[in-house]
């Protein structure tokens, strides 16, 4: 089974890099982008087909590791 783990700052929390990001694009002669925030994409494999507990692992692994979940949301989709 494969799962992908999506997280982003949550609303409110400064993201220079995103910023950084939004100027370069308008340096490189792209218009009307505005409000670039940055994330981080885990592909991540399964043992099993519960989709279920895989959902209950996932999150389990984001609240101890691929978040902080002080800052960051995340979202788990099972592909």
């Amino acid at each position: 089974m494969k799962a992908r783990v999506t997280v982003t700052l949550k609303n409110g929390v400064l993201d220079p890099q995103g910023k950084a990001i939004e100027g370069a694009l308008g340096a490189l002669g792209f218009s009307g982008i505005g409000g670039v925030r940055q994330g981080k994409v885990f592909d991540i494999e399964l043992d099993g087909r519960d989709a279920a507990a895989a959902r209950t692992d996932l999150a389990a692994m984001c609240e101890k590791l691929l978040a902080n979940t002080v800052i960051e949301n995340y979202s788990i989709e099972i592909l």
